[in-house]
């Protein structure tokens, strides 16, 4: 797996499954809320997108899902974002795809 970054809303957006539907939404935020202590602040559900905030290391994030480019993560103050927090995103998305590879495999073997 590759991690793909995209920068058309202006900071650094980390694809962490482009086709991944809710159920894969939902193993990400259990990850990020189970095996990094994540803590929603902010929920935004829409009937084609979400839009879930939180911080990490100091670094607030939204974790977004859309039934047309699937699951990702980028900077909330997107185009207010500076160096360290693009940097902070792609190292988040790169352990929790690690993460999903991880509990995939498991699931493959079983």
């Amino acid at each position: 797996m590759s991690l793909t970054l995209r920068t058309t809303l202006g900071c650094t957006e980390a694809i962490i499954a482009d086709d991944g539907g809710l159920k894969t939404f939902y193993q990400v935020a259990d990850i990020l809320t189970d095996d990094f202590r994540v803590n929603f602040i902010n929920k935004e559900d829409d009937f084609d997108a979400i839009d879930w905030e939180f911080k990490f290391k100091g670094h607030q994030m939204t974790l977004h899902y859309s039934i047309y480019n699937g699951i990702s993560l980028f900077p909330t103050r997107t185009s207010e974002a500076v160096t360290k927090d693009n940097k902070a995103v792609v190292d988040l998305a790169s352990l929790v795809e690690a993460k999903l590879f991880q509990f995939a495999a498991k699931r493959n073997i079983a």
